[in-house]
């Protein structure tokens, strides 16, 4: 199980860095009023598929930490309902795939904002606010 934790944190951090680079995109492209290219997708598409590996090796962790005597704390199902509801906010980019560029790049960068929200709140749960 440590294995499992060891990689769970460290695809955070790719989550965060895939993240900065998506805001930052997104952001200048829409304000810029520029088409919505591959980058922009790969940027997004990528966000979105990291945080789908993410959820998958937080439930492998929550699972077997049913397994291994530790039970289901109230924090960690807190956290993994946070964490649910910030992959589906991750994936609402496909909704768009037919609107105009800036109402694309507008909402893509909203969706990546409201996820990166929901796993602020998802990490509070779980750290207790520390």
């Amino acid at each position: 199980m440590g294995i499992v934790l060891m990689i769970h944190s460290l695809v955070r951090v790719l989550i965060l860095l895939v993240a900065v680079v998506a805001i930052l995109k997104l952001g200048f492209g829409w304000l810029a009023k520029k088409p919505f290219d591959g980058m922009d997708r790969g940027v997004t598409s990528g966000f979105s598929g990291l945080m789908e590996l993410q959820a998958l090796l937080g439930i492998i962790i929550l699972l077997g930490g049913a397994f291994t005597g530790i039970g289901f704390p109230v924090n960690r199902i807190e956290h993994a309902v946070a964490m649910i509801a910030a992959v589906v906010v991750a994936h609402l980019p496909m909704r768009w795939k037919t609107a105009p560029d800036g109402v694309h790049q507008r909402n893509n960068l909203f969706a990546v904002l409201g996820s990166l929200l929901l796993v602020l709140i998802g990490l509070t749960a779980v750290t207790g606010g520390k």
